[in-house]
């Protein structure tokens, strides 16, 4: 039989196909060093096709590589989508805000559940963590309880510019609580905020009360800017619950504990003010969907623009909020904002932008 095989291999060399040795059975057989030096074919390496090598690793790294600039349309998107949002609650007056965020928990949560499921994450979190989760909970739903009452007692672009003033006040919680640096540029940028909140909100004890006489409204106008004031507070708390838990909680846990204890505490002060009730009118109730739809869209976007883009960038894109504000306000109500509100809105955003491009430069040293 040695001839026989012999006379195959001959014949396969004059053919012009390469030899190849057949093993045994139970033999091993190492590849020569020669072979292994060999450069593979533009389809990848033949030696071993069950992993990526050579222009196959690179191939699949450009495939893998995000689009330049996906990370802030992302952002810009997610801007959009929460603008629109709140363009709908201000809509929705008949409906008390508590209710509305009822709402949207509502909604939020027949899209969590399946994700915990699927995620296997369980519903209940580390036990180390609870207390958190919980504080996150409470702490978020009441900001965004009070941001929506925010956008029915006052003008949309003024509730949104004072709701930016958030970062400020993380960096003195995180400050006491995380014992994080409070540097003299948080300062500047927490006296630029400041200074902006009191041009929207023009208080008569510094404006004269020429101010309040001129406008009726101005009692409402006031109580809606406190009420985006402490929105931005709750935010802030709730930055900080969630820098203090990091990664050892998976996010949709995160946003569970936000959606499950956000719709506890509403049903409970819907039911202490007697203000629970189905909006009679169809647009009223096709305004409370979207109001769910398009403020999980931008939670997704804008979770999907961080995870492939630096916060710094993301957070001075996220100032598109404010500008979509001013636009949907013109559009839609035909209330031009004062210049009080325009001199207001650049401190507001040039103590966000700052205190962003600042964390930024931080991050890359």
């Amino acid at each position: 039989m040695r001839p026989l095989d012999d006379t195959g291999a001959a014949k396969r060399q004059e053919s012009g196909l390469p030899l190849m040795d057949i093993p045994s059975p139970g033999s091993r057989q190492e590849p020569a060093a020669a072979e292994v030096v060999e450069t593979p074919g533009p389809g990848g390496c033949w030696q071993c096709p069950s992993s990526p090598c050579g222009s196959r690793a690179q191939q699949e790294a450009e495939k893998k590589a995000p689009c330049p600039g996906l990370g802030l349309f992302y952002t810009l998107l997610s801007a959009f989508l929460f603008s629109v949002g709140s363009l709908f609650v201000k809509k929705v007056q008949d409906i008390h805000a508590v209710e509305i965020s009822a709402f949207r928990c509502v909604f939020q949560m027949l899209i969590i559940i399946p994700c915990l499921i699927y995620r296997k994450t369980g519903f209940i979190g580390p036990k180390g963590q609870r207390i958190y989760l919980l504080l996150r909970g409470v702490l978020g739903s009441n900001a965004m309880i009070l941001l929506y009452y925010a956008y029915q007692l006052t003008s949309l672009a003024d509730a949104t510019v004072i709701s930016f003033s958030c970062p400020v006040f993380t960096s003195i919680i995180a400050c006491v609580f995380l014992k994080e640096k409070y540097s003299p540029w948080d300062a500047l940028f927490t006296a630029f905020t400041i200074t902006g909140v009191i041009l929207i909100v023009r208080p008569p004890f510094l404006f004269g009360s020429e101010v309040a006489e001129t406008d009726k409204d101005y009692s409402v106008h006031v109580k809606g800017a406190l009420v985006a004031l402490a929105h931005a507070v709750f935010a802030a708390m709730t930055l900080v619950i969630l820098r203090k838990i990091g990664t050892s909680v998976d996010y949709m846990l995160s946003i569970w504990y936000y959606v499950i204890v956000g719709l506890i505490e509403c049903v409970i002060v819907l039911s202490i003010l007697g203000e629970w009730r189905l909006p009679h009118c169809g647009l009223d109730r096709l305004f409370l969907i979207l109001i769910g739809m398009f403020g999980l869209g931008g939670q997704m976007f804008l979770a999907k623009a961080l995870q492939i883009e630096k916060a710094g960038p993301v957070a001075l894109m996220k100032t598109m909020d404010v500008v979509f504000a001013f636009i949907f306000q013109i559009i839609f109500f035909n209330d031009m904002p004062s210049w009080w509100t325009v001199g207001g809105s650049l401190c507001v955003i040039a103590s966000s932008t700052g205190a962003a491009i600042r964390k930024w430069c931080q991050s890359t040293k």
